[in-house]
């Protein structure tokens, strides 16, 4: 099972002065943290609401220093299960976010297509048939040669 892992981190921006900026500068400073290991994460700005359900922008500015929101996505592959992929996801950025908190918003499993699933039974079908034909041919060659030896 494959898995699209949306996890919530929060990042420190100093000597800023507008939400932009800190978005900006936010976006940057994690690229270069992930990077270049962990260059399939997408980075996005993150959502935040009051309590009354008004949209905030994603950064919290106070004395020319910001909270950041962003929203870290990756793909899991080959998880036992949703919570087996959110701790893979978890582990790996947060290796390379060493301080930051982060928490799991989202864990979308992944539906494979059904026409790779298709093409895959059809080669496997294909290959069995080719085996099937060898192992004949086999045979015929594998006896004459042990008559051979017992002569």
């Amino acid at each position: 099972m494959n898995c699209r892992v949306v996890v919530e981190a929060a990042i420190p921006v100093y000597d800023v002065e507008t939400p932009d900026e800190a978005v900006r500068i936010a976006i940057s400073k994690t690229g270069e943290l992930l990077n270049p290991d962990l260059n399939y994460v997408e980075i996005n700005m993150g959502e935040r609401t009051s309590p009354s359900g008004e949209e905030l922008p994603p950064a919290f500015i106070a004395a020319d220093e910001a909270l950041v929101a962003l929203e870290l996505e990756m793909t899991v592959f080959n998880v036992e299960r949703e919570e087996h992929a959110s701790r893979i996801a978890r582990k790996e950025i947060g290796q390379r976010l060493e301080n930051i908190p982060l928490s799991v918003l989202e864990v979308e499993i992944i539906e494979e297509d059904e026409t790779e699933d298709e093409t895959e039974d059809e080669s496997e079908e294909s290959v069995d048939e080719s085996d099937a034909s060898d192992e004949s041919s086999d045979e015929d060659d594998v006896l004459p040669e042990f008559e051979d030896l017992i002569e």
